[in-house]
Parts: structure tokens; C-alpha cells; sequence
């Protein structure tokens, strides 16, 4: 807790050029960019960071292939060029992929359209991707044989991106960018009040962790980053916008592994919407649907499960069909989608339509820059956009050397891997079907990577795995404790990791290293995060 403490005592009076409301993918890649050009930046988020919709995504980097549908071509073209960007700059975090998909005679479009979609994506994204070809339901069978091809008449094959760590990983790493240049981030902070002074915002925050008296920071700029509560922030702060946004809920449920490669399998379901079984390590994410709601929070319902256990036990040939039974996990988060303002309510707006493109509102008088809308993908876009902003109001960045985004040198690469081979890291698994100890451990930590060599070279204990059947070492922890700001259990087991996703609740409790890890994480406080850890999963 060290990190936090600091970083909440710099906060505490502190005066800033940029503070930074919401932590989610734009709270932090805005802070990234800033951060690391120079300005000096504050980012705090009520929860934890990407704890909201950051951690509900599909764990996709894509174009937005379905949005070719509705002709949106600029969109799609924007969006490719920063899917190629990513895989680019994270060629460990972010992996090329291919999409099967599987088309029936109930498909909105025939297999000759979509073959000639798909070659106009892949066009339209710079012929970056592999080649993308038609299937035929024989081809469709070799590659894929867990296809049930009953029905099918066709199907195409193209490449996106996904994630094979997770999404709130990915939004933290900017985060932990920001601190690494200076900025001041913390998570569990509440704006709780903020008022326009001699040019200048007079921020009140409140630690919605361990409580205590609201305390005040004052900045030049507002960030307005909240994500689907960006309209309540713009009214507390008296903005007026443009813009607003409306819901669509989304869930995934991840169950054990279906495809034994890594391989999108892509089906349109019964009400004509696209849906996805994505890869996960030896796990498997089955969505995501789409339903217009009034409210960001939202759950797994039990007719949300039956209706994708339906859909997909219908386009798979499985050994035995999936039941609730095989749910490891869920996700459920909503997409904050742009809206005109004033256009009337949710129930007026045919969300169907709308794609997930982000907007940037300035007010030039009130200093308050306003993010609706976006995605993981664009998220570089988001961050460049936010930049030019932030120079246009007067506040003076450095030159954009790209730095504030993007892996270790290939070089720095090649160093860790000699050092890896060395001292025979990845001899310290033997379990089978498992990933590389050195991938892993690269691709999580890339720099600091380093330091969890030396730790083991000093301590072969620091190797050993701690929750059973995880596969994080007792060097991860000691990592996470001192450099992740990790506040709650939930923080590590959910967003810096992905436990709790792939591992079924009722084990991960059962862990006999789960109280070794929350000593790890928390020292004294151990039984305290413990205690309300659980006490979280008995609430309704």
C-alpha cells in the first residue's frame, strides 16, 4: 500500500496542469500521453482502475468488421490503422488472430457478400492482416470440427487481434506508464465536488477506501474520463455537451476450453447479432450479446445464460452440450454509446445502429475536455486526440516521441530471453499444456521482468506458483504489492490478473494460498482484504 500512499499524500494540495476523472481505457491512456509529455498529471478513479466497462470487454483488438454493415468506412479504416499500431507496438500483448465464420441460410448476409466484405476489410486495414479466404463447409469441418455444419452453406475466414492476458491488465499498463514519468494516480478516489477559481479548478476528493476528512488538489484542466457516468460528471460540473450517451449491455461467460487452438469461431445468433467464441488459455469466452438498458450496472441474468448456452450449443458438435454447470466465470458490462444530446430519451435511440466511436467535446471557457463513447482499439486515437486538446488550452507538451505507449526494444527483449535461458526459467514448469514461463513473464511485465529474475536467482522460492491451479508466482505478488497499487483482493485476483475468470469462485476460496497471497499483498491487513473479499461475493 506504500504506492497508494504516496501517491495520495501528492494528490493532498497538490496542483496540477491535468487532473484526470475516471481510469478506465481513455482515463489512462490520457494520462499516459500527457504524463509523458510532460504536463504534470493527477488520475483518480472511484473504483479501481479499468474496473468498470475496461473490464467487461471481449478481449478483442479489432476494426470493427461488423461495422461495415452500416457503411461506415472512415470508422472502420480509423480503427484498423490503430489495430496495426497496437500489434505493432505490443507484439506480445497483442496477437494476430483468425475469425471463422460459420454462415447458415438464416444469416442476415450470404457467404459470397461476406467473402467480399472481408476482402474489403481487409483492404480497407492496408492489407496489414493475413489474406482472408472463403470456406467451404468441408473446410470449415477440417479446421474447425467442434462447427456443427449441419445448415451451414459457407463461411470466410480474416484476421483481427486479441488480448491473450486481459483488458483491465492492458488499461493498467498505461496507468503504470503515467507513474513511471510522474504522474500522480490513485485508485478509490472520489470527486466528490469541484469549483472554478481564478482560472483554476478546486478539486474535493474523498479516499473511498479507508474514509477519512475530504481533502482538495487544484488543476488547470478537467478530464471528464468517467466512462457510461460521463453525463452525471458533466452535470456536477455544470458542462453542457453535445453529446451523451445510452447503454448497451453485453455479457460473456467463459467456460472450459472449446477450441483446442488459438481461433475466433464467429455465428450469428437467432435475433441476426454477431457473437464469438474467443480463446483464453484453457479457457474458452462465449459472447457477447446486446441489450439496450437504462443503467450502467448491470448482471448476468439467468435468461442471459440459457439464451448463449442455447446459441451456442446449437452451432457447436460438442461431446456433451454446455449447461450453467461449465460456467467458470461471467462478464457483464455496459458499452457507453454516442448520442446526440437532446435527442430524447434511451427508448427514442436505435442503438442497434450505433458503432462504438468515441467524441471529444472541449468546453474552451470552463477548461473540461470530455471523452464519450471509445473502445480498447482506438484507444491510441483517443490519447493523441486528447493531447492536441489539452496543447490548444495552453498547456505546453514536450514533442510526441511515442514513448508513452508500446513494449520494451526488441533488444531489451533479446536480453531478458538470454538471461531467461540461462538460468533455466522455464524448467521451473513441468505441468503440461502450459505457456512458457519467460512468455508470460515478459509479456506481463516487460522491463520489470528483470527484477523477478534477480528475485528468483536470490530465492528459488519466489518461483513457486501460490494459488493452486493459477499459475502466478510468489515473485508476481511481491511485484503487484509494491509497484500495482493493489488495494483490494478483488484488484489483484479480478483486473491485474485474471484468477477469478479462470478458476471458479468456490476454488480460488478454497486455495490454501490464497491467505499466503493476501499476506503478500497486504501485510498486517491480510484478514481485513480477506474478510472483504468474501463478504463482496455474499452480497446480492
Amino acid at each position: 500500500m506504500a504506492l497508494r500512499n504516496t501517491a495520495l499524500a501528492k494528490l493532498n494540495g497538490g496542483s496540477f496542469d491535468v487532473l484526470i476523472i475516471g481510469g478506465g481505457i481513455n482515463g489512462a491512456v490520457s494520462a499516459a500521453v500527457l504524463a509523458g509529455r510532460g504536463a504534470t498529471v493527477a488520475l483518480v478513479d472511484r473504483g479501481d482502475f479499468g474496473s468498470f466497462t475496461s473490464q467487461e470487454s471481449s478481449n478483442l483488438v479489432w476494426g470493427g468488421f461488423k461495422y461495415l454493415e452500416g457503411y461506415e468506412l472512415l470508422l472502420v479504416r480509423k480503427l484498423c490503422v490503430s489495430r496495426n499500431r497496437l500489434i505493432k507496438s505490443y507484439p506480445d500483448n497483442i496477437k494476430p488472430i483468425p475469425f471463422v465464420a460459420a454462415l447458415d441460410e438464416a444469416s442476415p448476409h450470404p457467404t459470397w457478400l461476406a467473402a467480399l466484405g472481408a476482402t474489403g476489410y481487409w483492404g480497407i486495414g492496408s492489407f496489414r492482416t493475413h489474406r482472408p479466404r472463403y470456406l467451404s463447409t468441408e473446410k470449415i469441418s477440417e479446421i474447425a470440427p467442434m462447427v456443427n455444419t449441419e445448415g451451414v452453406v459457407g463461411g470466410i475466414e480474416y484476421y483481427d487481434a486479441y488480448l491473450p492476458d486481459n483488458d483491465s491488465r492492458f488499461v493498467f499498463s498505461f496507468v503504470r506508464s503515467a507513474l513511471d514519468v510522474g504522474a500522480t494516480a490513485v485508485n478509490y478516489v472520489e470527486a466528490v465536488g469541484a469549483e472554478r477559481r481564478d482560472g483554476r479548478w478546486q478539486v474535493t476528493l474523498q479516499d473511498v477506501d479507508s474514509g477519512g476528512e475530504p481533502f482538495t488538489c487544484t488543476a488547470r484542466i478537467l478530464i471528464n474520463a468517467a466512462g457510461p457516468f460521463i453525463d452525471g460528471v458533466s452535470e456536477e460540473l455544470d458542462v453542457k455537451t453535445a453529446h451523451r450517451v445510452v447503454y448497451s449491455k453485453g455479457i460473456h461467460l467463459i467456460v472450459p476450453q472449446i477450441t483446442p487452438d488459438e481461433r475466433v469461431l464467429a455465428f450469428y445468433d437467432d435475433t441476426g447479432r454477431l457473437f464469438y467464441v474467443i480463446p483464453m488459455g484453457r479457457r474458452s469466452v462465449i459472447g457477447t450479446t446486446d441489450t439496450r438498458i437504462d443503467t450502467p450496472y448491470t448482471e448476468v441474468t439467468d435468461e442471459d445464460r440459457e439464451f448463449l448456452l442455447d446459441q451456442i450449443n446449437a452451432r457447436l458438435d460438442l461431446p456433451e452440450p454446455l449447461t450453467p454447470e461449465d460456467v467458470i466465470a461471467d462478464r457483464s458490462g455496459v458499452r457507453p454509446l454516442v448520442v446526440a444530446a437532446g435527442g430524447g430519451d434511451q427508448q427514442d435511440v436505435d442503438w442497434t445502429k450505433l458503432s462504438r466511436k468515441h467524441e471529444i467535446e472541449t468546453d474552451d471557457a470552463a477548461s473540461v475536455i470530455s471523452i464519450f463513447g471509445g473502445k480498447l482499439t482506438d484507444c491510441l486515437n483517443v490519447g493523441e486526440e486528447i493531447a492536441d486538446e489539452v496543447e490548444r488550452l495552453g498547456i505546453p507538451l514536450e514533442k510526441d516521441t511515442h514513448t508513452w505507449y508500446g513494449e520494451p526494444a526488441k533488444a531489451t527483449r533479446e536480453e531478458f530471453y538470454r538471461q531467461a535461458r540461462l538460468m533455466r526459467l522455464d524448467s521451473l514448469r513441468d505441468k503440461p499444456d502450459m505457456e512458457p514461463l519467460s512468455d508470460r513473464l515478459w509479456r506481463r511485465y516487460g522491463r520489470r521482468a528483470f527484477e523477478m529474475l534477480d528475485e528468483i536467482r536470490q530465492d528459488p522460492s519466489m518461483g513457486e506458483d501460490i494459488i493452486e491451479s493459477a499459475d502466478y508466482l510468489r515473485v508476481e505478488l511481491c511485484l503487484a504489492a509494491e509497484t500495482e497499487m493493489v488495494t483490494k483482493l478483488e484488484d489483484f485476483l479480478r483486473r491485474r490478473s485474471k484468477i477469478t475468470q479462470v478458476i471458479k469462485e468456490e476454488d480460488v476460496r478454497s486455495s490454501p494460498g490464497l491467505h499466503e497471497a493476501a499476506e503478500i499483498l497486504f501485510g498486517d491487513d491480510a484478514d481485513e482484504r480477506l474478510a472483504e473479499y468474501w463478504g463482496s461475493l455474499r452480497s446480492p
